[in-house]
């Protein structure tokens, strides 16, 4: 499956439009996290925790969104885009949503 930003993919023909996809994650974000990114907003730093977090959410919702393309029986998505939330009362959501239109290349 390629999934890919631009509105074609160069040396492909798109014979068929199938349908805009979506992928959604929303996971929260624990204590742990929160304590060591706090930890980093003093000191200074990345904070691992809360990039692996980002990382995991980010490939889990742009696989479920080629997994919803493939079962449309496109080969291919174009156009994504991936859009981030913080969500919930204290922001300890995080959603990742990846979006794109399932195509058949050839």
């Amino acid at each position: 499956m390629i999934s890919t930003t631009t509105p074609s993919i160069e040396g492909k023909r798109i014979v068929e439009y199938k349908s805009i996809v979506f992928g959604e994650v929303i996971s929260g974000v624990n204590f742990i996290k929160d304590f060591g990114a706090g930890l980093h907003n003093i000191f200074g730093g990345r904070s691992a925790g809360y990039e692996e977090e980002l990382i995991k959410a980010r490939e889990e919702a742009i696989a479920e969104m080629e997994q919803r393309a493939m079962e449309l029986g496109a080969n291919a998505v174009i156009g994504v885009d991936i859009d981030y939330e913080v969500l919930g009362s204290g922001n300890d959501m995080l959603m990742v949503t990846a979006s794109g239109t399932a195509v058949v290349i050839e």
